[in-house]
């Protein structure tokens, strides 16, 4: 996925910052990208066809915005929807692979970081890191509570909360982080604040 990526991009540029344009040069991203995004179209599509596949018992009303797929087992059949849970079970294999890259990953980084003798590069490699980190944690931890949650604490709005966690939050944040990390943006954004400030 894309945030394996990017931790891969963190690990390369603080243990292996003499090597970060041969390990990660634009052949490198490009490849990688086009990996992330067939493997998450691939998912996708064996989810999908999956899911129109199975008979609805309970109408085809949902209950919110997002047609995801722990909303459609609740309006399938009893035994119907077992080839989905096959299908959510290999998918979370290769997201258990990719948590796993992740964790040796900032294992890696951390020991490096600490090695670090100045406190001031330590807080910089830190704050490289802690951002990525957090967005995987959203991530990962609102996708488990989606998929795993008891149904007797299920109800539409806490639903739909934790879709647009993320489903939206946390694509949204990865961008923002490396926004605000580009001076150029930070800057720009300085001057449109003391703009509005001066205009009242």
């Amino acid at each position: 996925s894309l945030l394996t990526i990017m931790c891969y991009d963190r690990y390369v540029s603080i243990c292996k910052p003499l090597h970060y344009e041969t390990l990660l040069g634009s052949r490198a991203c490009a490849h990688m990208a086009a990996a992330a995004w067939a493997s998450a179209f691939l998912n996708a599509f064996m989810h999908t066809a999956n899911t129109f596949s199975l008979p609805l018992c309970h109408g085809n009303a949902l209950g919110q915005f997002f047609c995801e797929i722990p909303q459609i087992l609740k309006l399938s059949c009893s035994k119907s929807y077992l080839r989905e849970f096959g299908l959510i079970a290999f998918s979370a294999c290769l997201v258990c692979g990719c948590l796993a890259f992740i964790f040796f990953s900032y294992v890696q980084i951390f020991r490096a970081v600490l090695r670090i003798p100045s406190e001031q590069g330590r807080h910089k490699a830190f704050s490289t890191c802690l951002p990525h980190l957090a967005v995987v944690s959203l991530f990962v931890s609102a996708v488990i509570f989606a998929h795993l949650k008891p149904p007797s604490i299920s109800s539409p709005s806490l639903d739909l909360s934790v879709s647009v966690l993320y489903l939206v939050v946390s694509p949204a944040l990865n961008p923002l982080i490396y926004s605000l990390r580009n001076q150029e943006i930070k800057d720009a954004l300085r001057k449109m604040m003391t703009v509005s400030f001066q205009k009242h």
